[in-house]
């Protein structure tokens, strides 16, 4: 038995993007923890950073490449001569898949790409990932499916979370990442967390806001569409109306703007177009809060809101956000909506001041970053041809245009909407080929699987949700591939020219490709920062804080964009005093604490997966005799979702339903239609009427 290793690296889970030590003895993790001077950790790690590592030596992990029989047996003709004869001799892995050889494996996904690109050309094939894996992985994604490919759809899982933040914030100030440390919530003098139940989905930085409010070093505001953990330390919790965020936002406008509490030096001399902006809020009919008086069950908002539009304009101040901002409808003007009252202000730009929008995957600013968009190149250049986003891609598949995927990392057939359709429109696909760990929903509908190193087990850079990268080193050694060597191999046999060593390889043309943002972020210069990470843009040093002195547009001025409120849904039926149907509700999603998104890995835990094992739905005591019963069914247009367990409290309004979508089995993003943000296409998650089915 060998001597037990503390070995440095970066959490695998979400956006905060925690330094971790692990303990490790013969290859195999005992143990994950903080150290105490960990700069994003701050020495603590929530469940998942400490527990979630069961996953990485679970026997279910794919640790082979895949093949299954049926994609053999309907290519067996057309395979050229030696990829023909060595089908013949595959070995059986289990009734659906033979395990196959990684030399082969890549050899016959080469060519399936290559036939279906000459049989239908470059557009039908596209590409979707990037989050979940590394820098080089997400980089090397990109120029795969655009260069050796020459397609220009390639797509991630922004695409159904903060996509929106990138929209609105780089139209308005030209960048679209966050603004400041999190050590800023202790500079600053007032906080507004909006759309994100954070003790949840960002434990680590609600672990700071808490102690800010409990030390009253800021004053803290919750805006929810139900009662959250992180309100009972706020001296403001507004619960608003389902789809309300954007006329909250312009309400809170109204109340600065009518009160001339705005920033008349920071707007001259950083912003344009503010008094056009300010003549259409005054004049807006839906802006004043005093229409809150017309929302039955809302009526106090109408009080609450210039308390805590006051409060955000007279002190520095820092405005957090998560998908209940960005996953609606009007998700980017909402954005929009946050920045103007940013620049109004002026909490832009300074220490204890700013815009953090809370990403969500350990990898999704990184992934955006590198250019895993269809509208951005690396370093958010505009690419020669813009793809399709995701959405439009089913759409394509539905039409038989699009015939081959490739998919790292991302779930598409349990975490995206409208999941019929989306199943439906895979089976007209000639080939899926994915990267992955376990086999998930999409991973078994896969015709090609590699099984690849996850992020405890190779070497990479992660960014996070401020910016912040990290220089990952394994905790263990696996023998299966990373997913950037999958990629180079398979194009190595279509035209040959990936040559790259290591990772570290990939990382050095990546971040000059990246260069506005990673140029001087070099592997040695990472490694030496390893427990703090360093904020982009990097050169000499690195940036803890953007917009100083000017924003990141091309006049360095910014915009100020209004757009009006919509009524609609649940406010109209409020305002207009319509009675609910008895089986009539809304619904909203999102995490608990111990699961992590489709929970692929986090159900390879037992710690983790036993005090969560079900997605459950959570009503309004108030609903109790109404829905009478204990289980119940979702019900949509679109799709329904299997039996759930119902807990009746009192944080949920009536008329509403929250649930989580960490198992598949659950269903629940069946309910959701294409319903989407108007500019960005991010699926209004947030929102669905539904009907409910007692069992």
């Amino acid at each position: 038995m060998s001597m037990i290793s503390d070995i440095n690296s970066v959490c695998t889970y979400c956006g905060v993007g925690c330094d971790i030590t692990a303990q490790v003895q013969d290859n195999k993790i005992l143990k994950i923890y903080a150290q105490n001077d960990g700069y994003v950790s701050q020495g603590k790690l929530c469940i998942k950073g400490k527990s979630g590592f069961d996953f990485v030596h679970s026997p279910t992990r794919i640790r082979n490449c895949r093949v299954k029989k049926s994609f053999i047996e309907n290519n067996l003709e057309a395979l050229p001569r030696e990829l023909k004869a060595r089908a013949k001799t595959l070995k059986e892995f289990d009734e659906t898949y033979f395990e196959t050889p990684y030399e082969f494996t890549t050899s016959l996904a080469a060519w399936k790409l290559l036939e279906i690109k000459e049989k239908y050309g470059r557009h039908a094939f596209c590409g979707m990932g990037g989050a979940r894996t590394s820098c080089e992985s997400s980089y090397m994604f990109q120029k795969f499916v655009r260069v050796a490919m020459e397609s220009p759809h390639v797509d991630n899982c922004a695409r159904v979370c903060h996509s929106p933040s990138l929209k609105g914030m780089k139209t308005a100030i030209g960048e679209g990442a966050a603004t400041n440390p999190y050590d800023d919530i202790f500079q600053t003098q007032n906080i507004i967390v909006m759309g994100s139940n954070t003790t949840e989905a960002h434990p680590i930085v609600a672990n700071r806001i808490i102690k800010a409010a409990r030390d009253k070093t800021a004053s803290l505001s919750v805006i929810d569409v139900r009662q959250i953990q992180l309100g009972k330390f706020a001296q403001h919790e507004m619960v608003i109306p389902y789809e309300a965020n954007l006329l909250v936002l312009n309400m809170m406008a109204y109340v600065i703007l009518s009160e001339k509490l705005y920033n008349n030096e920071f707007i001259d001399t950083r912003c344009k177009e503010f008094e056009s902006y300010k003549e259409s809020i005054l004049n807006d009919e839906f802006a004043n809060p005093e229409y809150m008086k017309n929302i039955e069950g809302y009526e106090i908002l109408s009080e609450q809101i210039p308390h805590v539009a006051r409060e955000y304009a007279t002190k520095k101040s820092m405005f957090f956000w998560g998908l209940g901002i960005t996953e609606h409808l009007d998700g980017s003007y909402a954005v929009m909506a946050i920045v103007n009252l940013a620049m109004m202000t002026g909490n832009i730009g300074k220490t204890g001041a700013g815009l953090m929008p809370l990403r969500g995957q350990n990898n999704v600013q990184g992934a955006c970053d590198t250019g895993c968009l269809p509208y951005f190149d690396p370093d958010y250049k505009t690419p020669k041809e813009i793809g399709l986003m995701t959405p439009e891609l089913i759409d394509e598949m539905i039409a038989g245009k699009i015939k081959a995927m490739y998919v790292m990392g991302e779930d598409i057939a349990h975490i995206h909407p409208n999941q019929n359709k989306v199943h439906n429109a895979l089976k007209n696909l000639e080939v899926i080929i994915s990267n992955e760990l376990f086999m998930n929903e999409i991973t078994q509908k896969a015709d090609i699987v590699f099984g690849v190193k996850s992020a405890y087990e190779k070497v990479g850079v992660y960014v996070n949700a401020m910016r912040r990268l990290h220089l990952s080193q394994p905790l263990v050694e696996a023998n299966m591939p990373d997913d950037w060597e999958v990629l180079r191999d398979i194009e190595n046999k279509i035209t040959g020219n990936f040559v790259y060593e290591n990772s570290e390889d990939v990382w050095n043309e990546a971040k000059e490709a990246v260069g506005t943002r990673y140029s001087g972020a070099t592997y040695h210069k990472l490694s030496k920062n390893r427990n703090r990470g360093m904020q982009w843009p990097i050169a000499k040093e690195d940036t803890p804080i953007l917009h100083l002195e000017q924003f990141r547009t091309e006049d360095g001025k910014g915009t100020f964009y209004y757009h009006q409120y919509q009524l609609r849904e649940q406010i109209e039926k409020l305002v207009k005093k319509q009675t609910f149907a008895k089986n009539e509700f809304y619904l909203t999603t999102g995490r608990t604490i111990v699961h992590y998104n489709n929970a692929a890995q986090t159900v390879q835990s037992e710690n983790l997966n036993s005090k969560y094992d079900k997605d459950i739905v959570l009503a309004s005591i108030e609903d109790k005799e109404r829905i009478g019963s204990e289980h119940i069914i979702l019900k949509s247009p679109y799709g329904e979702s299997g039996i759930l367990p119902v807990k009746y409290v009192k944080t949920i309004k009536p008329n509403t339903l929250f649930t989580t979508f960490h198992h598949a089995a659950s269903k629940v993003n069946f309910l959701f239609g294409d319903e989407c943000d108007e500019l960005i296409m991010t699926a209004r998650f947030k929102s669905v009427k539904v009907e409910v089915e007692s069992v």
